[in-house]
């Protein structure tokens, strides 16, 4: 039988990592996890992280060695063609890294949170796509809130996704988070139970 691979995906600041958590803990699923994967790619010593102090020079790196996230994100989030290059740089090991996990775990299902599923072109990767959603002025708030953001910084990080709308669109599940968390888990167990590639 194959394996049943949800795509969590949504927009920034949208609760991804609060129906992830709620999936492996209520229902102990192994959760896979784009950002770790992509924060791995960058590590010291990766080819990755040589490519970007290749041409950023030592500027982008903190004093231990590590990449400034925060200034390689100011450059990315206001340069589409910055966002681009990066994307084609780190994507094919995250990719890589999905397929190997995959392959080696044992569970019949699967949670794959890849904030970027559309934009980097990974549907093809899982059997379902699920998008966490709330409002555009909810997500600017929450989004200012968690990264300590100014109204721009925050515009400029939710205008670098495909907008919300689209990714509603091209759902399979769609788990609104503009009420409250009770809500927002609720419609987890009942998709949950859903599997769509055996539709009862």
């Amino acid at each position: 039988m194959t394996k049943r691979l949800i795509g969590l995906t949504g927009g920034i600041a949208t609760g991804k990592s609060t129906v992830a958590n709620y999936l492996q803990n209520a229902y102990k699923l192994p959760i896979l996890d784009a950002d770790v994967y992509a924060r791995d790619a960058v590590s010291i010593g990766s080819p990755t992280l040589a490519q970007i102090t290749a041409r950023y020079g030592k500027e982008i790196l903190l004093s231990d060695g590590n990449l400034n996230r925060q200034k390689l994100g100011e450059i990315i989030f206001q340069q589409s063609e910055a966002r681009n290059w990066l994307e084609n740089v780190i994507h094919p090991y995250v990719r890589n890294c999905f397929d190997q996990a995959i392959n080696e775990s044992s569970a019949n299902t699967l949670v794959l949170v890849i904030p970027l599923l559309f934009e980097v072109g990974l549907e093809n990767l899982v059997s379902e796509i699920w998008v966490v959603y709330c409002s555009p002025e909810q997500q600017q708030q929450r989004l200012i809130q968690r990264n300590h953001l100014n109204s721009e910084q925050a515009t400029a990080r939710i205008n670098s996704q495909l907008p919300i709308a689209e990714k509603v669109a091209k759902a399979d599940i769609v788990l609104d988070n503009s009420s409250t968390l009770d809500s927002l888990l609720e419609q987890v167990d009942v998709a949950i139970k859903k599997d769509i590639r055996n539709p009862v």
